[in-house]
């Protein structure tokens, strides 16, 4: 599926807080957040209360067929400039010939929403792709990856005017993942908890709000991991291994995964010795970010890195069963960091 040229959600929303409104919006993708944020908006804002009643259609794929939608995006607006069809659950829509004739004349008076979730439009059908992106928007919403989730989280707390420190951000990252739905829900949980006085979330926060030890952490483990602490690294573990909700060995891996893997391309770095260089060669958002990988090559060598990254395919297949009848996800954890860390 090529991607739709210069769509983003922001750029919508732009457009969208300008009362500028395409006649078609096909929302489609893994990333549900991004959908309902979108039609959303265009549900509450497109049309006056009062206009509602009238002039806005919510129907759902699995009980319309694709003639139906476009009879009813065919319809004029009654006392309004405009009327909004909106389309949960778009991708049960089976035959599609008669949408598809509708977007070649899309009706300008319409706001034509489909909520296309958890997949895209099949790659093999180039010419109904193109002809909704003659006829208006072709957004699709990407799951975000691990690393991008603290640039989400600092831009959201942002724009709600509240500060937050790098640390508390991965805490907060690891501990809710990249569903944007619950993350942002658990935000505005933690945003709510703030004194006016005081917009600042810190560790002490988190642990209080959304239940993640400030100490006993994945973040935490990673920087004991990072600076060969020993002592501090089995303290943590045997944390997890009496509060297993803390951390496991499945939230553990693809971050241990994540930071070796980019370790060893650092030790490749032509200004290795520069953290402002490492932050480039890694594609890192600030320098400041490179600095657990200055310490990582200072506490491993490169042979001992593609040692560890092979030791943790290794566990991450006997997580799944692979060579391993009865070893259980803690002392597969507790194998493992021994390793690393010796």
């Amino acid at each position: 599926m090529a991607e739709a040229k210069n769509v983003t959600y922001d750029s919508i929303m732009t457009d969208l807080k300008a009362g500028q409104y395409a006649p078609i919006y096909y929302l489609m993708g893994e990333e549900s957040y991004y959908i309902d944020k979108i039609s959303d908006y265009i549900a509450e804002h497109a049309l006056a209360p009062e206009e509602r009643d009238f002039n806005q259609t919510i129907m759902f794929g699995s009980d319309v067929n694709a003639a139906q939608v476009a009879d009813a995006a065919r319809r004029y607006p009654m006392m309004a400039e405009r009327q909004v069809v909106i389309v949960k659950e778009a991708q049960n829509i089976k035959q599609t010939d008669q949408l598809e004739k509708y977007f070649k004349k899309p009706m300008k008076s319409t706001v034509l929403v489909l909520c296309h979730k958890n997949g895209t439009i099949d790659g093999r059908k180039r010419e109904y792709v193109k002809t909704i992106r003659d006829a208006g928007v072709l957004f699709e919403s990407k799951k975000l990856r691990d690393r991008d989730l603290p640039a989400f989280i600092e831009k959201y707390l942002k724009q709600r005017e509240v500060s937050i420190d790098p640390k508390s951000t991965q805490l907060i990252a690891d501990a809710i993942g990249t569903d944007l739905s619950r993350l942002t829900g658990e935000l505005d949980k933690v945003i709510l908890s703030l004194p006016e006085t005081d917009k600042r979330v810190t560790p002490e926060v988190v642990e209080e709000q959304i239940g993640v030890s400030k100490d006993f952490n994945t973040f935490e483990l990673r920087d004991a991991i990072v600076n060969r602490n020993v002592y501090k690294a089995n303290l943590i573990v045997k944390y997890f291994n009496n509060n297993p909700k803390a951390g496991s060995l499945y939230q553990i891996l693809p971050l241990l995964f994540n930071y070796f893997q980019n370790l060893m391309i650092a030790f490749y770095s032509p200004k290795k010795q520069s953290q402002e260089g490492v932050a480039e060669w890694l594609e890192l958002r600030s320098p400041w970010a490179a600095k657990d990988y200055m310490t990582g090559m200072r506490n491993y060598s490169g042979k001992k890195v593609m040692q560890i990254i092979s030791k943790i395919r290794e566990t991450d297949a006997k997580s799944k069963g692979l060579d391993n009848p009865n070893t259980p996800a803690e002392e597969l954890l507790r194998e493992l960091i021994f390793y690393i860390l010796h």
